[in-house]
Formats: C-alpha cells, sequence, structure tokens
C-alpha cells in the first residue's frame, strides 16, 4: 500500500534449474524465471477483453482499446472524472474492470479528484485521509458512461479484487481505513444489477495500530462451490484468508492461511482451468515474486514458485491477467532497481502448463 502518493500521479527457496531470461546491462541484477518470457505491452493493466476480442484498459487520458494484444493502442477516450489521471504508467492499479456476462462494462476506482492523506504520527492516528471507492458501467461498449456513483467513502487504498460470480453478482473487496485505534479493516461491496446499485458488507476487522496495520490490499476468487475465498495482506508474517457463504454479503470464517509473506498484496485469480492462481512476495521481502498453485480450492497449495528477483529493488504489487486460456500476463506494479528508485518495468508473459509442471517437481 502506497501511502505517500504523488496527487499528480495519484496512487501511482529454491532455485530453479534453468537459464536466467537475458535483460539490458543496466537490468543485470535482475533474473528472471526462464519459463516467462518479456510481455511487448506498455502498460499495467489492468485489461478485460470486449466482446470483439480487443484488448481494453484506462491510463490517464482515459479508455484505450488494442486490437493487436497491446502492441498498438487507439487513442484516449475520456470517461469520468477522478478515474482519468490516476496512473502514470508506473504504479499500481487504482482501479479494476469487470465485463459482465451480458456485455456491461463495470469499473470500480479510486477517486483521485479529493484525495488527501495525512498521518499524526505523534499520536499513530489518521488526522486528514480521504480517497473514496467509486463505481461507474458502460452499457455500449464504452461508448457512453452512466450510474458514475460513491460506493464507499473514507479512505481505502489499493485493492485486488472485482469478480463477477456464477450467479451474476460483482463483488470488489477493499480496505477502509478506521480510527481508535488507526488501522485497516477489509470489506466487500457487491452489486446484483450489473453494478447500478451497491451494498456493503460488515467490515473484518484483524486489529492492529497504525498506517500499514490491520487488514490490507485484499484480493478474492470464487471456489467451485460457489463461496468466495478473500486473501488479506497483513503485517504479520502471513496472509489472512477469510471465507463468504453468502456471496461476499458476509464473512464468517477468518483466520491466517498457510502462505507466509511480508507484508505486501497479493493478486489471487481463478484460472479457466479452475485452478487458483496467486502471485506475491514470498519472505523475506518484496526483492523477489513467486507463484503458488491450488487445485483444490486453496486448501493445499504448491510451493513457491519464484517468477523474478530484482537484487536490491523490490517486484511488488503484481497484476495477473489470463489473455487466452493458459497464457498469464504477469505484471508488477512496482519495480525498482533500488528501494523506491529507478522504476524498470517487469510485464511478463507465460504458460500455466509450463509453470504448474516445474512447480510440481518440489512437492
Amino acid at each position: 500500500m502506497l501511502l505517500k502518493w504523488k496527487l499528480a500521479g495519484l496512487i501511482t527457496g529454491w532455485v530453479l534449474v534453468c537459464c536466467s531470461v537475458c535483460w539490458p546491462a543496466e537490468e543485470e541484477a535482475r533474473w528472471v524465471n526462464a519459463l516467462c518470457q518479456p510481455l511487448h505491452v506498455e502498460r499495467n493493466g489492468p485489461f478485460v477483453e470486449l466482446a470483439d476480442g480487443r484488448l481494453m484498459t484506462i491510463d490517464r487520458q482515459g479508455m484505450r482499446t488494442s486490437p493487436d494484444d497491446g502492441k498498438t493502442w487507439s487513442s484516449p477516450e475520456p470517461v469520468c472524472e477522478g478515474l482519468a489521471g490516476l496512473q502514470e504508467g508506473t504504479e499500481p492499479a487504482t482501479f479494476y474492470i469487470v465485463r459482465t456476462r451480458s456485455g456491461v462494462l463495470s469499473i470500480v476506482f479510486l477517486n483521485a479528484t479529493t484525495y488527501r492523506f495525512q498521518w499524526d504520527d505523534a499520536i499513530n492516528q489518521p488526522k486528514d485521509c480521504r480517497l473514496e471507492v467509486w463505481a461507474i458501467r458502460s452499457l455500449d461498449g464504452g461508448k457512453t458512461w452512466i450510474d458514475r456513483q460513491r460506493i464507499l467513502e473514507g479512505y481505502n487504498p489499493n485493492f485486488f479484487g472485482f469478480i463477477q460470480t456464477k450467479e451474476g453478482r460483482l463483488v470488489a473487496v477493499v480496505p477502509h481505513l478506521v480510527t481508535d485505534p488507526g488501522r485497516y479493516v477489509a470489506c466487500s461491496l457487491t452489486s446484483d444489477d450489473e453494478g447500478k446499485t451497491w451494498k456493503r458488507s460488515h467490515f473484518i476487522d484483524l486489529g492492529g495500530h497504525g498506517h500499514h496495520s490491520g487488514a490490507m490490499e485484499p484480493t478474492v476468487v470464487e471456489l467451485s462451490d460457489g463461496r468466495l475465498l478473500m486473501l488479506i495482506r497483513t503485517h504479520w508474517g502471513r496472509f489472512w484468508e477469510a471465507i463468504s457463504e453468502d456471496g461476499g454479503l458476509s464473512w464468517r470464517t477468518v483466520r491466517p492461511s498457510a502462505i507466509a509473506a511480508p507484508s505486501a498484496p497479493g493478486h489471487l485469480v481463478r484460472l479457466r482451468s479452475g485452478r487458483l492462481f496467486f502471485v506475491y512476495n514470498p519472505p523475506p521481502d518484496r526483492q523477489e515474486l513467486a507463484c503458488l498453485f491450488s487445485e483444490d480450492d486453496g486448501r493445499s497449495w504448491t510451493k513457491p514458485l519464484p517468477i523474478a528477483r530484482q537484487k536490491g529493488g523490490q517486484l511488488s504489487y503484481p497484476y495477473v491477467f489470463e489473455r487466452r486460456p493458459g497464457e498469464l500476463w504477469i505484471i508488477a506494479g512496482f519495480a525498482f532497481q533500488k528501494d523506491w528508485e529507478k522504476p524498470i518495468p517487469l510485464r511478463l508473459k507465460t504458460s500455466e502448463d509450463q509453470l504448474l509442471q516445474e512447480a510440481k517437481k518440489n512437492p
């Protein structure tokens, strides 16, 4: 979670027996799994596939589409105030897009227009913080947009989950800042009418105190039996998990997960094969991205499979997009050579089957 965004851009172990991908000289500290290849897309997403097969994304100028897997993009078309201007192209996503099965485009986003973050370090409490969650939708493939609305007030930083369930419900999972003591809780925002109206679940409160404490930056998938699984970033050495049995209206099972991690978010997706795929930073820090597979709805996971490593820097805030069945795009929202300095993008393309085969070699 980046708490000191620039307002202009807002919100910007085991070693595999394989050779590394070659990179330019300035990236010599970077190692990439040889099962991955560079993804020639000059944007970090999120992406959605339109009815005619084109890709769609949004950048600071507006909505763009691509007919050739992101090699070229259309001129930008503004969507709405607060959404345009979120990204400079090097930050993690501050919005997610779902194209529903009936063709509606629904966007949940962090509104840039009223962003504020002031934390009182003397008492370790929020002083003046605001970053609202808004939504908007299109019924005509992005030509026009309607129903722009605030769906959660207050301060709500990055989130990593927005899906449509088998029953048709839209579910976004987000963190939310509360006070006394200052900390983050998590919740879900749901819509049963394709984004026209929304309601919020109760808050998942894990306790904590501080501007990086509590239940942060959740991600979500639907399991094969219709339940929802949320994985939540914490600063307690592992992700916590929450289970919903009513489509995200409530979360009654909340517990530590088996996934150890530093305090950094991950992105969980359900692939078209039915497997769960999770990209995250394994311990001890953010220098390495790794992935996990689950073939039993998260009851067990493969051992962490390293994807890329940036010695002395970081690769974090991942985004996963399944472009075609089994073709996975993996992008690091933050990719720096040193700490938070000298950004070098990390955008990779790989194969689900090849990664899974490699992951299973180390049971």
